[in-house]
């Protein structure tokens, strides 16, 4: 491929998924840092053009993302404070300001998850991937990350039943008929034998 075509290649991967990665990167951390890890994730592309697929390239973008992004960590020196399994795996989502309650409490619980359990349902229900598309995105078969998907929902119920706010149990007794509608059904019933009583006069 000529440098002419090869620059145009990758100016159409940046066009169609350079918000994709960005957005993938911002749920992962900050602005600046986002920033730097499209930047990052697309001069690797460029280097290694041969390796970009051309059907489908957003899962490798991820891919790459994923781990610019946790090269930046180790890298960085703000981070240096945090615990040794925060350099190790990605940061948890974030909360948007105005985030509601509810929401507040799904992000605590995806905090509590692992890395792999984390990223399988990020990749999934934020990124939008279908599962073989994830799969290819973290670099496993389908079928695992399958497991892993199912997995990481049932931890994930598990951390947000903890996360729920206590509170007396709301009955889920089934409503009783509305006022009269009970008392009104006999009487329906009599009424051909009523109008065959006229009938019959």
């Amino acid at each position: 491929m000529t440098a002419p075509a090869d620059r145009a290649r990758l100016e159409a991967l940046y066009a169609q998924h350079a918000a994709a990665v960005h957005a993938y990167a911002r749920r992962r951390t900050d602005a600046a840092a986002a920033e730097d890890a499209v930047a990052e994730t697309f001069l690797v592309a460029w280097r290694r053009l041969d390796r970009v697929p051309a059907g489908d390239p957003l899962p490798w973008l991820f891919a790459t993302a994923r781990h610019v992004l946790a090269n930046q960590r180790r890298g960085d020196a703000r981070r240096a404070a945090l615990s040794a399994r925060l350099h190790a795996e990605p940061a948890p989502p974030r909360p948007a300001s105005g985030v509601s309650e509810e929401g507040a409490r799904l992000l605590h619980a995806l905090a509590a998850l692992s890395a792999t359990d984390r990223e399988a349902l990020l990749l999934t229900a934020w990124e939008g991937l279908e599962p073989a598309r994830a799969a290819a995105a973290l670099g496993c078969t389908r079928a695992t990350f399958n497991v892993r998907l199912h997995r990481a929902r049932k931890r994930l119920a598990k951390a947000l039943a903890h996360e729920s706010p206590s509170g007396g149990a709301s009955s889920t007794a089934p409503r009783e008929s509305a006022p009269g509608v009970a008392s009104a059904r006999p009487a329906d019933r009599r009424r051909p034998e009523t109008a065959s009583q006229e009938t019959r006069r």
